[in-house]
């Protein structure tokens, strides 16, 4: 069995997960089969690590809030002619501890050991610490 690896993304557009929960209702954001769809223009050559129980964690103004489980990744063929990669989620948003994340574009690799775990039960719903601790704290080594 491959080892697992994960994505990182950037949730542009997005100020907090309840944002990215909007979008994902939407009918846009979902495929033929009515589950939540990402859509990107590179396809990850780690395939395989990834369909072994990789997630997409998603970065919301500089600070990694929550995953998905990624379940297959999908052909898409734009209107223009071109394949892409559509990454299919699993419905279910995951909240994860705040973890810090510099800006970048389109999408990374994420290692397992750098993954965020996630909110314990009970505390999915909580505020994330204000972005600056948040920063302050990471950088002492305390998250």
């Amino acid at each position: 069995m491959a080892d697992t690896v994960h994505l990182i993304k950037l949730c542009v557009g997005a100020e907090a997960v309840s944002d990215l929960e909007a979008w994902q209702a939407t009918r846009r954001a979902r495929g033929a089969d009515g589950s939540p769809q990402h859509v990107t223009r590179m396809w990850p050559k780690r395939e395989p690590e990834i369909l072994a129980g990789g997630s997409l964690y998603w970065v919301f103004k500089g600070l990694i809030l929550a995953r998905q489980r990624i379940l297959r990744l999908d052909e898409v063929i734009g209107e223009d002619g071109i394949r892409r990669c559509g990454i299919v989620l699993d419905g279910d948003i995951i909240r994860t501890q705040s973890a810090p994340r510099r800006p970048f574009q389109g999408w990374r690799y994420l290692a397992v050991d750098d993954a965020p775990p996630d909110l314990p039960k009970g505390r999915e719903s909580e505020d994330p610490i204000p972005a600056d601790l948040n920063r302050a704290l990471a950088e002492i080594g305390v998250l």
